[in-house]
């Protein structure tokens, strides 16, 4: 295995490294595969060092979702000039990138620290400030309407977060049918609420334009 070289960094230089070697492990293997022994190897630091920036595995990884879940908020801003189904299918696409390619890391947050109140709460909050973001684009009449509204997103973004982790467990159908069946999910919700159709002409499944 080969081990970077040691350099000089400063603390939040060393604390970025940390955590691209955490998220790099996070991804490939495990939650219990991963040992902060080989974090500290794969990084060239010691492991007072690591232990220094983190204190065990679980804060670790946390600081890793944290990043992930921040990075997965930039990266899904909706654009105003967009309809919402183009939005929906934007954010969606964006989240199922990362939850295709960081399988190991979605599994350990949702399964094996389902109990953890930090990782939770991280989900938690990127769930929220998803919440926020669609009702800010959604056409809304009145305070009542609004409440309802955001009790339904609050309900299907948990839905959208348990379909997609069983999904990685099981994949029992393609990604688009997944992303389709979440659009779906959302407009049928939504369409008895608001005073005009979110999306008009939506036929079940999204082309890309």
């Amino acid at each position: 295995m080969s081990t970077a070289p040691r350099r000089r960094l400063t603390p939040d230089q060393r604390r970025a490294q940390l955590l691209a070697v955490g998220a790099e492990l996070f991804a490939a293997h495990p939650y219990e595969a991963v040992l902060m022994e080989e974090v500290a190897e794969r990084a060239g630091v010691s492991r007072a060092l690591l232990y220094r920036h983190f204190p065990g595995k679980r804060e670790l990884f946390a600081a890793v979702y944290r990043q992930a879940a921040d990075r997965l908020l930039a990266a899904t801003r909706l654009d105003p000039a967009a309809t919402l189904v183009q939005q929906l299918a934007q954010g969606l696409d964006a989240h199922l990138d990362y939850f295709v390619a960081n399988r190991h890391a979605v599994l350990a947050a949702n399964r094996v620290l389902a109990g953890d109140p930090v990782v939770q709460t991280i989900m938690a909050e990127e769930l929220d400030a998803l919440r926020t973001r669609l009702l800010a684009v959604l056409p809304l009449a009145g305070e009542d309407a609004r409440a309802t509204v955001s009790t339904v997103l609050k309900s299907w973004l948990v839905f959208v977060q348990v379909l997609c982790v069983d999904w990685l467990t099981e994949p029992t159908c393609s990604r688009s049918e997944l992303r389709d069946v979440c659009i779906g999910a959302v407009l049928g919700a939504l369409r008895p609420l608001l005073p005009v159709d979110p999306a008009p002409g939506w036929d079940g499944a999204w082309d890309g334009s």
